[in-house]
């Protein structure tokens, strides 16, 4: 067979670029869009931006405004507390011993939760409210640990819980995060390793 008489026989095959292929000058129109893109948001409001594609996603504002509480890292506790009182009956010399330990890391954050045991006794005397009991609780915490110089006040969170939990406070350390500034030669980090 020949070669002339091989290619009649093939049949005839369409344009060897697929339809969805771009042309050059699509390619060229796409790049200079984008340039003008960029040149253009150089004066937006940064902000604005983001916020309109966290809105254009489904993302609420309100969630990005609240701080996470920080990763739980220990927690210590003092129990002991008669019914309806804020006032302690066992020593806090054991929390405030650990809460100092625990703190030595500025990074490091106290979480303190008062809590009551849910019986109608354990409420607050005055105001008949579990919750404020609660929180009185971890106020009077608070105090000690602070009359002790055990923590700084910026490094301290108050909550109430409002499940029962016995008649104690709880005391949880949270790491704040790598973000939180030190200064240089902070004795109470130790050393960073460097990589090799």
């Amino acid at each position: 067979m020949t070669a002339a008489a091989f290619e009649d026989a093939l049949p005839e095959l369409g344009s060897s670029r697929p339809v969805w292929l771009m042309t050059l000058a699509d390619l060229a129109l796409l790049l200079i869009g984008f340039f003008v893109f960029l040149q253009a948001s150089q004066t937006l409001d940064r902000h604005a931006l983001a916020k309109g594609l966290r809105e254009g996603f489904g993302v609420r504002d309100s969630a990005r405004t609240e701080p996470a509480d920080p990763i739980a890292v220990s927690v210590g506790a003092l129990r002991g507390f008669a019914p309806g009182s804020a006032v302690a009956t066992q020593s806090p010399d054991a929390l405030i011993a650990w809460a100092r330990e625990a703190t030595r890391d500025r990074r490091v954050t106290l979480r303190i939760a008062g809590a009551v045991d849910g019986s109608p006794g354990d409420v607050d005397p005055v105001t008949g409210s579990g919750a404020m009991l609660a929180a009185d609780r971890a106020r009077a915490v608070a105090t000690l640990l602070l009359v002790a110089h055990a923590v700084p006040a910026d490094r301290l969170t108050i909550v109430s819980t409002a499940r029962p939990l016995g008649r104690s406070v709880t005391v949880s350390t949270g790491f704040a995060g790598a973000g939180t500034r030190l200064p240089p030669g902070n004795p109470n980090l130790p050393p960073q390793r460097t990589p090799r």
